[in-house]
């Protein structure tokens, strides 16, 4: 096989007009295009310099276009966007709740810029992070005092080790969760140094087993919420505020992780403000899955167990940011000034089955135009994210045929924008509840050019 020499390096310009390299300028920006052939060539340059032996075909349009390809897709590799067809509303793959875009416009600006973000512009002086999102954390839920970190697992995490530490925390045996990833509870606290003191059975637990199980080595009470499993049958858990009760009676304090969390009622999941008028002196929660805000754990209780947890050295390694400080306290303003309504995640669990139809229905007509051979499919999504595992959310999308499913759907995954749909029973669905206003147009577009290849 004839070898490269230095003189045969084509030069920038003429590669930068061959088809191939045409083809992938028309799929990334032109610079970047640019700046990777010319590392290509760079790179040929020094093999030679170094005296290997490269071959000559090192240089045909093809090869050229293929590494520098390769340059480009490793560059691209950072968050893609994805067209959530799969019905699954709090999708943790995908990124749980979506931000409203007034949301997301609040953490653009903080992130591309300066900000008051522990400034007080009154006084001139040194501010608080947490002052941008207590006020309305408390106006929300009735909270005395609020505090948030990174998300619900640290939350948690804090709360013992700086509450329970050392100590004994009670909870029940059939509370011993395990969420997505291996996160368990037992791991969690003892972690924390706080000591696990289980009571009750798998399914049954009663007052006086927490009653029996409190000494003088007890901190608190722990109940958590289960948020991603329902027991049914022969079961027995204790109310919220039989615990609070017996807890302060006692001199002990009671804990309630929520979990998902909720300011408004979803099916039989509680609301924090419920949680908190029963008595839990801390309530920890997402604020990412049913709050429908980014990723964040917020702490809502009694000021003073509030305030130790600000003193805390280990709250700096959680903080939150300050996007995520920006998009949250914006996602809370929503709640407080235009409702529910306004946040993408819960008026997509919120959605009829009327207006899902006709969505449905109107991308059925864009696919039939481009094609693509379609139906009209009653479906039933979920709320996903560990929350309501019981609560099926009827829908409905379109039912896609095709000679190899499989490679159908990763074809649609590899896309731009990539979409994610769910095989059953022979067929590629797409739930039009998760669909975002604005990306019709764009899904139809991308099933109908994967379907002509897959064709």
């Amino acid at each position: 096989m004839a070898a490269l020499r230095m003189r045969d390096l084509p030069a920038l310009h003429r590669l930068l007009a061959t088809a191939e390299i045409e083809e992938l300028a028309g799929r990334y920006p032109r610079e970047r295009v640019r700046d990777a052939l010319r590392e290509v060539l760079g790179d040929l340059r020094r093999r030679l310099e170094r005296g290997e032996a490269v071959p000559a075909d090192a240089i045909a349009p093809a090869a050229v276009a293929g590494e520098t390809r390769r340059r480009l897709d490793y560059l691209d590799q950072g968050l893609r966007q994805v067209i959530n067809a799969t019905g699954v509303v709090l999708h943790t793959n995908l990124g749980r709740a979506p931000l409203a875009p007034s949301a997301a416009r609040a953490a653009a600006l903080a992130g591309g810029g300066y900000s008051d973000l522990e400034f007080d512009r009154e006084s001139g002086r040194r501010g608080s992070r947490q002052d941008h999102l207590e006020g309305l954390l408390c106006r929300l839920t009735g909270a005395p005092a609020a505090l948030v970190v990174n998300n619900n697992a640290a939350a948690v995490f804090l709360v013992l080790r700086t509450l329970a530490a050392g100590r004994e925390t009670v909870l029940s045996r059939g509370e011993l969760v395990e969420i997505g990833g291996s996160f368990r509870i037992p791991d969690v606290m003892r972690e924390s140094g706080s000591i696990l003191r289980e009571v009750g059975t798998t399914n049954r637990t009663h007052l006086k087993d927490y009653e029996q199980a409190i000494g003088p080595d007890t901190a608190a009470l722990l109940r958590v919420h289960p948020s991603n499993f329902r027991q049914i049958g022969f079961t027995a858990r204790v109310e919220g505020e039989e615990i609070a009760a017996l807890a302060h009676r006692l001199g002990v304090l009671f804990l309630e992780d929520l979990g998902s969390g909720a300011l408004v009622p979803f099916g039989d999941e509680p609301t924090v403000s419920e949680v908190l008028s029963s008595g839990a002196d801390v309530v920890t929660m997402s604020g990412d899955k049913l709050l429908g805000g980014p990723q964040a754990g917020i702490v809502l209780g009694r000021e003073d167990l509030v305030a130790q947890l600000r003193r805390a050295p280990l709250y700096r390694a959680m903080r939150p940011d300050k996007m995520t400080i920006a998009a949250l306290a914006e996602t809370l303003r929503l709640y407080l000034m235009d409702g529910f309504d306004a946040v993408p995640a819960l008026r997509m669990l919120q959605a009829s089955e009327e207006a899902l139809k006709a969505v449905a229905r109107r991308l059925r007509a864009r696919l039939r135009r481009a094609g693509v051979t379609c139906e009209l499919v009653p479906l039933a999504g979920r709320a996903g994210g560990g929350s309501l595992p019981e609560t099926t959310l009827p829908s409905w999308g379109v039912a896609l045929i095709a000679q190899d499913l499989e490679a159908f759907h990763r074809r649609l995954r590899l896309g731009r924008p990539s979409v994610v749909g769910r095989i059953e029973d022979g067929r590629l669905l797409l739930d039009v509840r998760t669909v975002l206003p604005g990306e019709e147009q764009e899904l139809a577009q991308a099933v109908a050019a994967a379907y002509a290849l897959n064709a």
